[in-house]
């Protein structure tokens, strides 16, 4: 799950290196965030579609019983993955300008704060997917 915080981590540094030479102001904040938007999307897919695989993978080759409700299991992983991951690359593109916005150097909290933030709302993002998926099966 900390995958998110891994796309915030590498999204803010890619916004914090525009920001420093220049390339990207603080009135780009739009534009970042519909670049970011897809591409976290399609990686957070990615990850999904992987998590989906390999808890299928192993329920069928006998490493790990998840029990009867596997595909609803499967699901949750997924959807999560696509969720933090998202959330990730969003929240670490915007943060940087944030952070300028209100006078600090972004370059000194932003990738910290991001994957702790990310991290945190990551098992959050978790829960409320398991919840939903879940609920009159397992929980």
């Amino acid at each position: 799950m900390s995958s998110g915080g891994n796309s915030g981590s590498q999204a803010t540094s890619l916004v914090i290196r525009a920001l420093a030479l220049r390339e990207i102001g603080l009135g780009d904040w739009w534009r970042v965030a519909l670049r970011e938007l897809p591409t976290g999307l399609v990686l957070g897919s990615i990850l999904g579609v992987v998590g989906i695989c390999r808890i299928a993978l192993w329920q069928y080759l006998g490493f790990y019983d998840y029990g009867p409700h596997w595909p609803l299991i499967a699901a949750t992983v997924g959807a999560a993955l696509v969720g933090i991951v998202t959330l990730g690359s969003l929240s670490g593109s915007m943060l940087p300008f944030a952070l300028k916005r209100v006078g600090f150097d972004p370059a000194s909290a932003s990738a910290p704060f991001v994957a702790t933030l990310v991290d945190v709302t990551g098992l959050v993002i978790y829960f409320s997917v398991a919840l939903v998926i879940l609920r009159g099966t397992l929980l």
